[in-house]
Order: C-alpha cells, then structure tokens, then sequence
C-alpha cells in the first residue's frame, strides 16, 4: 500500500523513485500480480501517469494493456482504465500552450504508438469487440481510442476494419445507443471512418446510415440544432461526395425530399446564430454534392428534377429572394441554385419566373446582375452571381435569346432596367471587375448559338450627344483600339481580356460576325501591331488572345470582303509577325498559370479579383480552336482550294442525306398519322360492335316480353273459353272429360301400333338368336348362356302377346263405353247407367296405368337383352377377326418356310459342290505327295484335345 500512496502523491519517507521507474514497478505489478484488485489499481495509476509521461507510459505498458484487455473481460472497470490509458497515449490533443515543435512531436509520438498498436490487426478486432458491451465505462474510451486511431493511421485502421467480420456493423450500433455521448462520439468515429473510403462508405450508407442520420438532424432541430447536426451533416457529406452509388441510393430512397424542410427560415435577421449559419452552410454544400457538374450527367438531371418535383429548388428561391440572410449563406444559396437549374430546362424555366419582392416587382435575374455590376458588393457574392448566370444559360437557348432580346432596339423599355441594360452598364463601366463579368456573361449569352450571334449584331449603342449609335461589336473594338480615355481604362489587362474573350465567342462559327468585325478597317491593323510588339510579361495574355482573334478571322473567313480573304491575312500574318512567332504567341493563353484552374471546373473561384482572367468555357473554345488556327495560318492556297472542294464534296452529301432524312422523317410523319386513323377506326369499329351488340341484347329482350305477353294472352283466352263451357254437359259428363277420352283413345291406338312394331321386331331378333346359337352350339362355354337367352326371349314374346291381348280387349271396352256414352244422349233420365260407366270408366283407368307399367317394364328388359345381343355380336366379331388374323399369319409362316426349304436345299447342292472341289484337290495332293489329313483324322484330334482340357480342368477343380 505504500507503494500506491507513493504513486499517488502520499509522502514517503526516503527518496522519491522517478516517473520511469515508478511506471516500470506498475507494469511488473500488472504483469505479475493475482489478485483482480491489484491489477486494477496498477492500471489505474498508470491511467493517471499516461498524460505527464506520455513516453514512458506508451514504450513500457502497452503490452500489458492489450494483455489486460484479453485477458480481464469480465471486470469493466480495468477495462475502462486500460482504454483511457491507451486513449491518453494515442491521442494527440492540441494544447494552446503548446508550440509548434511540441505540437510536432506530440503528433509523431502519437503515430508511433498507433503503428505498434495496430501491427497486429488482431488488436483492432479486439477494440471491435469489447465496443459490443454495454457498460458506459467500456464503450466510451473504446470509441475515443478508435477514433483516435483512425485519426493517426487512417487508411491502415480502415483496411482492418473493412475486413473484420461485421466490423462496420458493430460501429453502426454507435448511432442507436440511447445516450447522447456515446452517439456523438460515434459520429465523430464514422466521420473519421468514411473519409477516402469508397468501399467502407458504401457499407455504412446500405447498414440505414441515411435514414438514422436524418432523424438525429430533425431530433435536434434540423438548422437550429447544435454541434450533432454539424456532425451529421458532416458525415453524410463524407458518404455522398464523389461516391455515385451513394448519391443513386439516396435519391432512390427519398431522401432528397426530407431536405426540403431544412431550408424553412425566416425573412427576419434574428435567430442566425454561429451554430445555424454553419448548418445551413453544410446543409447547401450537401444539396451541391447531389447536382455537382462533375456528377455524370444523367445522375445530376434526376437529382435535379427531384429537387423541383418536391419543392426544394423553390424553397431555395424564397432564401434567395429573402431579407436579412447572412453574406456567406446568401453566397451559397446563390451557387447552390446555380447547380440545381444548370443544364435543366425546366428548373430554368422556373428560375426565369422568379420575381424578387420590390415594388415593381423585378425578375430575380435582374436583381442579381445589379449584384454582380456594383462594385461595392463582396468579390465572393459576385462571382457567385456570375456563376449562377452562367449556369442559367448553359444550354438554354431560350434563356439566351430572352436576354439578348432585352438588347435589341424593338423590345428595349425606357421605364425598366432589363438584363441587356445591366450587362452593357456593366461592360463600359470604369470598374475592371465588372467589364470582365459583363462581357462574359454576354459571352455565355452567344454559347452555342449562332442566331443570337447574329442578332447580337443589330444591338446600337449611344455614344454621346450629337454622334450617330454604333454597333455593340463597333463600341467592343473602340475600347481596344482607339486613343481616348475608354482606352484608358482599357489598359487595365482584365477589361481587355474579357472584351477579347467576348469577341472570340462571338465571332468564333459565326462567318457573318466575322465580316462585320474584319469591315472595320482598323481592327486588323490593331491585331497585328498587339502580336507583333514584345510586351511585357503581364501583355502576353494579350497577345495571345489577339492571336486567336485574328485566327478565329482567318479559320472562319468566307471570303466575302475583297482585302480580307483568307490568303490576304496569312500572307499579312507571315510579312508583319511570322507565322512561328504567331503560333508561339497563340501558345501563350495554355501556358498561362490561371488557364489550368479555368478550365478545372466551371465554377469561377479565385483568391482575388486581380486572378480573374479566364472562364471555363472560353477554355474549352481555346482548346477546340488552337489547333485548326495553327493547321489554317501553315496551309498553302492549294490546301485551302483542296479543303474547300473536300468541304463543298462533303456539304452536297450532306445536303443529301438531309434530304432523305427529311423524306424519311416525313414518311415516318405519314406513317404515324395513318398508324393513328387506323387506331381511330380501331376504336371505332370497336364501338360500333360494341353498340350492335347492346342493340341485339335489346332486341331479344324485346321478344322475350312478347313471348311472355302472348303467353299471358294465349292463358286469357283459354281460361274465358273453360268459363263459357262449364254448363254444357251430357249424361253427366263434361264435354271436356269427353274430349280427355277421345285423346286419350288416340293416344291408346299409337301406343298399340307401337307394341306391334316392336313385337315383330322382337320376333325376328328372336328367329336371329336362334340360327346364330345354332351355328355356335359348338361352342360349351357359350351354348349354356345362348339356352338361357332363348329361353328368356321366349318368355318375354309371351308376355307381349298376353299383354297385346289384354291392350285389344281394352281397346274394345273403351269403344263399347264411348258408344254407350254417345247413345246416353237421348235418355237423360237413366242415372243409373251414367254411374255404372262412371264405375267402368274408373275401372278402366287402373288397369290402363298398370298395363303402361307393365310395358315400359318389358321395354326396359328388351333393352337389355338387346345389349346382351350387341355384346355377344362383338365377342363373336371379335373371334372371326382373331381367327382371321391367325389363318393369314398361319400362310405368311407356311410361305417363310417354303422359302427356307428352298434356300437349305440351294445350300446343301453349294456344299455338295464345295465338297467335291475340296476332295479332288486332296486327290491332287496326293498324286504330287504332299502328305493330306482327312476330316475324320482331324476331327479325332480336336476330340482328343477336347478330353485333355477337361481332365486338367477337373485336376485343377
């Protein structure tokens, strides 16, 4: 206990040991000790030396640590002691008490001791691990310690981590753990984790990333929230830049819609605290990412139009059109929109409608240029403007000829400051920065588009009182080449520059432009006298820029002005400069140390105004016109006229091709329109069926309710003829009863025709039966079953002649009875018979439904016996085709073995032959004494060799 109080600060008699030793008795102490409690002490005391003896501490327990936390799993609290102690030996916190060469070493004292740590990966799987427990004491200092090492060693950590089974998972868990520390730690760790790492980034974006990182920003507050949301956004940030599976998932899973309510602030300038600027900051920079113009197109366009479908792009408008926003987050609001409408026609469009609220209201474009031309505006909130000008332009060919339309003389209004206005305001101005923004936005105005080119062309400009307007291409070239004070304020190289580039855009593709520009006589002289002069190393820009001028005029002369053709100014070009010195001077706009930061991205960033020189897309024109300029000033006349026929050669066959595009176009026009009127009468024709059919439904509807009327009818009727019949009787009989009779006397007679029929038929099957059982009485199996049939055919021929009997007797009653009933007539008062036939009648009518059950009864048994018949019919076919087949195949085998009697005794002769042969040339054999063995000397010996074998076999058994 001593030995503690020493290291604790109790005084102790004797000398002090230093910190070295000291710490080497905790290190023995924690290698060698037994006792849980002992350990943990030693390990805590180091934990409180780590800090002051930093070195010692790192170089000597280390092991020990990592042995404490392989070994002591179960006591949370060493373990919380061992990770503080590697945590204060890795980490390299910054002291402002501290130097820079301290700072220095602290920092590679620090990477040292994370290269030992992590040499064995193990040790970072095990750091993985103990972050699964759950005590506080535990999981804390385990993710600073990682944190610490990822930033020491980040990519050597990452690799480890990335093959650690469920390594990010486990990290994951950080952001679910329910207090606040850990969590925010956790984010602090992933931040360090995702930075540089693809494969690792996509890992943590799949494990729900986004999803847990939105619902901490809206949990906190979204904008208003404090340092979490800073760092959440941070580490969303690291997982969607540049990472394009990353940005495709979080499109697709609607994330991008939740960012809308990020950016619902309010007019007022209160509220815009530190914190939420640097939110929003983060929160612009993140939807940036999304629509970045390094993004591939089709990614950046889908992004785009989820921005506007939900809302986004307009609530980045309100910000922008608001009162009272902070300079920097306006800035970005501004590049941001910028990024989301650049290249999309509809996001455009919307931007074109937005007005900004002022009285009149002005379009939000307009307002911005008044920005961008005030020279009293922050340099950073200007080229933001430009930029998001730029932006509203490229490839926009409607927005293009909006704002050049806002020059021309029939649609420029007095009252209104337009968008032409401000840019021409803007290009003649004294102030440099604004002459350069101006003429490229104007330049970017004429991208791509040979009609505004053109139309550019017509724009007047007033110069002063009493002097005619000139041309806008007239008043550029003045600045450049006349001696007045424009020049004046010419020479500053950033004006020229950015007149230059915009003469360059203009005129470049533009034949028309070009002769307008060479009409001016002293335009070419200028040129030639700015390449030909060694400037200074600030005019070399300059004169590389007039080179391109005056190759644009070259490559894209047609010829049209007499003293300016093409031959004329290579000749003038090679007499006055030289070619070389030409080329050589045009080379000088690439070599420019801004050309290359130009034409990186399009984005115009620079740290002073000073260093705004270039635009993004002049570098690309530069590239794409370099080389043919250079090509154009070395070719001869005859290369030109060869060119020129190639050229006209190519023109007719596209001429041509137009022509049969055209024509196909049409064709597929017609195509289409006759693929339409069939559709039409398709669906007519449809209709039509469709009508008939209803109209048949109808129709028989129709005659089913006049079937049922004229049933309805038919009954009417019948039941008022009953009526009228009901008091004529006779004798006491009805006349309907009397009419029942007769029917069914009627109906008697067929029946009785019928049964004849029948009973012959049965007769003459019966006669039938008898000669085929005759002819059968062979047969025993079958004789028996034929007696039996006939004797039952017999029996039913009986019954039907009884009962034929019985049906002509009844036949005879019922005429007896209808005669009594007619002669009745005449003798109403005999009552007495009337009963009596009435008794008959009766009578008659039990026996007459017995005698039909009798018969239908007779009929069913005919029929079966009918069915025996047809059966033994088919057994008997049966037989006669079997005994059919059997005599045919009986004569095909009869013929087989003709056949092969005849082939063996055509054999036997051929052997008879051959044995002949065999035996005389034996016989000739011998007479020449060769000594022959005959077949029965041969025979013998295989006979012989037969009976060895078999004994041996049987020796061997």
């Amino acid at each position: 206990m001593n030995f503690f109080r020493g290291v604790m600060g109790g005084q102790a008699a004797g000398p002090q040991p230093s910190g070295a030793e000291t710490i080497q008795k905790l290190c023995d102490r924690v290698a060698s000790s037994t006792l849980l409690e002992d350990r943990r002490d030693a390990v805590r005391a180091l934990k409180s030396l780590s800090k002051k003896y930093r070195m010692e501490v790192g170089t000597q327990a280390m092991d020990h640590l990592i042995n404490i936390l392989q070994t002591d799993r179960s006591d949370s609290e060493i373990l919380g002691y061992a990770l503080d102690t590697l945590y204060n030996i890795i980490c390299n916190d910054e002291e402002e008490e501290q130097d820079e060469n301290a700072q220095k070493q602290a920092d590679d004292l620090g990477t040292q001791f994370t290269e030992k740590f992590i040499q064995d990966p193990e040790h970072v799987t095990l750091l993985l691990t103990l972050l699964e427990e759950f005590d506080f004491h535990v999981r804390w200092p385990g993710v600073k310690l990682l944190t610490a090492l990822l930033k020491n060693q980040g990519a050597q950590v990452q690799g480890i981590v990335l093959v650690s089974p469920m390594g990010v998972s486990r990290l994951m868990d950080l952001l679910a753990d329910s207090r606040e520390v850990i969590r925010n730690d956790g984010l602090l760790l992933l931040q360090q984790l995702t930075k540089g790492n693809a494969a690792i980034q996509k890992i943590v974006a799949f494990e729900n990333a986004f999803e847990r990182l939105l619902d901490i920003i809206t949990e906190e507050g979204s904008s208003d929230g404090g340092i979490v949301v800073e760092d959440c956004l941070l580490l969303l940030l690291n997982l969607l830049k540049n990472n394009s599976s990353n940005q495709n998932f979080f499109k697709e899973g609607s994330f991008i819609q939740r960012m809308k309510p990020w950016f619902e602030v309010g007019d007022d300038n209160s509220g815009w605290s530190a914190q939420k600027v640097t939110n929003l900051h983060l929160m612009l920079q993140l939807v940036r990412v999304m629509v970045s113009p390094v993004n591939s197109p089709g990614a950046t366009a889908s992004c785009q139009k989820s921005m506007y479908q939900c809302g986004l792009l307009q609530q980045l408008c309100t910000i922008l059109m608001a009162t009272g926003v902070p300079a920097d987050i306006l800035t970005e609001t501004i590049n941001t929109v910028s990024e989301v409408i650049r290249g999309s026609q509809v996001n455009q469009d919307y931007f074109a409608s937005v007005n900004a609220p002022s009285n009149p209201p002005r379009p939000a474009i307009v307002v911005l240029l008044m920005s961008m031309v005030n020279e009293r505006q922050p340099f950073v909130l200007r080229c933001a403007v430009l930029y998001c000008f730029q932006c509203f332009l490229y490839k926009n060919q409607k927005g293009q000829g909006e704002i050049v339309a806002t020059l021309l003389p029939s649609t420029i209004d007095a009252n209104s400051i337009s968008a032409g206005q401000l840019l021409c305001g803007g290009l003649f101005s004294a102030d440099s920065l604004s002459n350069w923004c101006a003429a490229v936005a104007l330049a970017h105005a004429l991208q791509d588009n040979l009609t505004q080119k053109e139309q550019l062309l017509r724009v007047q400009l007033a110069t002063s009182l009493g002097k005619p307007p000139v041309s806008l291409l007239q008043q550029c070239t003045n600045i450049l080449s006349q001696g007045d004070k424009i020049v004046r304020r010419g020479s500053k190289v950033q004006t020229r520059v950015g007149l230059l580039m915009l003469l360059c855009t203009w005129i470049s593709n533009c034949p028309i432009a070009v002769t307008h520009f060479l009409h001016n006589q002293e335009n070419v002289p200028f040129l030639t006298a700015q390449i030909s002069e060694n400037l200074g190393e600030d005019e070399r820009l300059v004169q590389g820029l007039c080179a391109l001028l005056l190759g644009i005029c070259i490559y894209y002369n047609d010829n049209s002005l007499e003293n300016y053709t093409k031959e004329k100014l290579k000749q003038l070009i090679e007499k006055r400069i030289g070619k070389e010195n030409f080329v050589e001077k045009l080379g000088f706009i690439t070599k420019h140390e801004l050309y290359s930061r130009a034409a990186q991205k399009p984005q115009p960033v620079f740290p002073s105004p000073e260093q705004m020189l270039f635009d993004h897309e002049f570098t690309k024109l530069v590239k794409e016109l370099e080389g043919v300029i250079t090509k154009a000033v070395h070719k001869s006349s005859e290369e030109e006229k060869k060119e020129e026929e190639v050229k006209k050669t190519l023109e007719q066959h596209d001429n041509i091709v137009t022509q049969y595009k055209e024509l196909i176009r049409e064709q597929d026009a017609q195509i289409q329109e006759l693929k339409e009127q069939v559709a039409s009468m398709s669906s007519q024709n449809e209709q039509t069926q469709a009508t008939i059919t209803q109209q048949l439904a109808q129709i028989q509807q129709h005659k089913d309710q006049y079937n049922i009327l004229k049933l309805k009818l038919g009954k009417e009727n019948q039941s008022q003829s009953n009526s009228q019949g009901d008091g004529s009787q006779v004798n006491g009989l009805q006349t309907e009863e009397l009419t029942q009779l007769k029917e069914e006397m009627e109906e008697l007679r067929k029946q009785h025709t019928l049964l004849q029929t029948l009973l012959g038929d049965k007769d003459a099957l019966i006669n039938t039966l008898r000669s085929e059982v005759a002819q059968t009485a062979g047969s025993s199996a079958g004789g028996s079953e034929n007696a039996e049939l006939l004797k039952e055919l017999e029996a039913l021929r009986s019954q039907v002649q009884s009962q034929s009997a019985e049906i002509n007797q009844l036949k005879t009653e019922r005429q007896e009875l209808l005669r009594s009933s007619e002669t009745g007539s005449s003798d109403v008062a005999s009552t007495t018979d009337s009963s009596l036939d009435t008794a008959k009648m009766a009578e008659l009518e039990s026996r007459l439904t017995a005698l039909t059950a009798e018969t239908e009864r007779l009929k069913g048994e005919t029929k079966s016996l009918s069915e025996s018949r047809a059966d033994l019919e088919q057994q008997l076919a049966s037989a006669t085709s079997t005994a059919a087949i059997l005599q045919t195949e009986k004569a095909k085998l009869q013929t087989e073995v003709q056949e092969s009697k005849k082939e063996q005794d055509d054999l036997l002769m051929l052997l008879a032959d051959q044995d002949q042969k065999i035996h005389s040339l034996k016989q000739r054999l011998k007479d020449l004494g060769e000594t022959v063995e005959d077949e029965d000397d041969l025979d013998a010996r295989d006979q012989t060799d037969d009976d060895d074998e078999e004994e041996e076999d049987e020796d061997e058994d």
